[in-house]
C-alpha cells in the first residue's frame, strides 16, 4: 500500500512537471519600425533614383537610429525630422532633373511576410516611415529601422544589414544562459519575431 502510494506521489509530481514544461511561456511581441521609400513609377528612371534618394535619406538618418535604444525614440527622431528627410529626396530629385517631389509620413500599414535567412518578419501591420516619391505608385526599398537591422554608424558610410548579426548575437547569449543554466536572464529572439525570456 505504501508502495502504491508513492508511485502514485512521484507520477503526479512528473506529471506536474511535464505539465509545466509544455506550458507555453509569456512571450512580449518585438516592436518593428519599417522604413520604405517608393518610387514614382515602375520605370527603369524612377526606380534608379529611388536607390539614389535611399542612400542619402539613410546615410542622413544612419547616425541617430543606429543608437536608438526604444522604437518611441526612433519614432520620435523620425517625427521631428519628416521636413529634412523631405528636403533631402527633393534635393536629390531636383539634382538629378526630377520635377516631381517627394512627401515623408509616419504610417501604421500592412506589409507581406519577408523573410531573411533564419530570420522572419511576419505578415502585419507596421509602423513605418513612408517616403513616397512623385506618386509613390512604384516599387520600393524597404528596410528595419528599429531595431537598426539596416543602419550602422560609420564615418565613410556603407549600407549594411544587421539582421544576420543581431541573430547570431542573441543566438550567442542564448547559448551562454544555457551553458550557465541561468533563468530568467536575459530576452532572447525566436523564429517567429517574438521575444522570450530563456526559462
Amino acid at each position: 500500500m505504501k508502495k502504491t502510494c508513492i508511485t502514485f506521489l512521484l507520477l503526479g509530481i512528473i506529471l506536474l512537471i511535464v505539465v509545466g514544461i509544455s506550458i507555453p511561456k509569456e512571450t512580449k511581441k518585438v516592436e518593428y519600425l519599417r522604413i520604405h521609400i517608393r518610387a514614382n513609377s515602375n520605370d527603369e528612371i524612377d526606380q534608379n533614383i529611388k536607390y539614389i534618394v535611399k542612400d542619402k535619406i539613410v546615410q542622413y538618418l544612419t547616425p541617430v537610429l543606429s543608437t536608438c535604444d526604444s522604437k518611441k525614440k526612433a519614432v520620435s527622431f523620425l517625427y521631428d525630422n519628416l521636413e529634412n528627410i523631405e528636403k533631402i529626396a527633393d534635393e536629390t530629385l531636383k539634382e538629378n532633373g526630377f520635377n516631381y517631389t517627394s512627401k515623408a509620413k509616419i504610417n501604421n500599414e500592412k506589409f507581406p511576410t519577408r523573410s531573411y535567412g533564419d530570420f522572419c518578419l511576419e505578415e502585419g501591420f507596421y509602423d513605418a516611415l513612408i517616403v513616397n516619391l512623385g506618386s509613390g505608385k512604384g516599387d520600393n526599398w524597404w528596410c528595419v529601422v528599429y531595431p537598426p537591422l539596416c543602419f550602422t554608424d560609420s564615418s565613410d558610410f556603407v549600407y549594411k544589414s544587421k539582421i544576420i548579426e543581431i541573430i547570431n548575437d542573441f543566438k550567442r547569449k542564448r547559448e551562454k544562459i544555457n551553458e550557465k543554466n541561468y533563468e530568467n536572464s536575459l530576452p532572447c529572439i525566436v523564429g517567429n519575431g517574438v521575444w522570450r525570456n530563456n526559462v
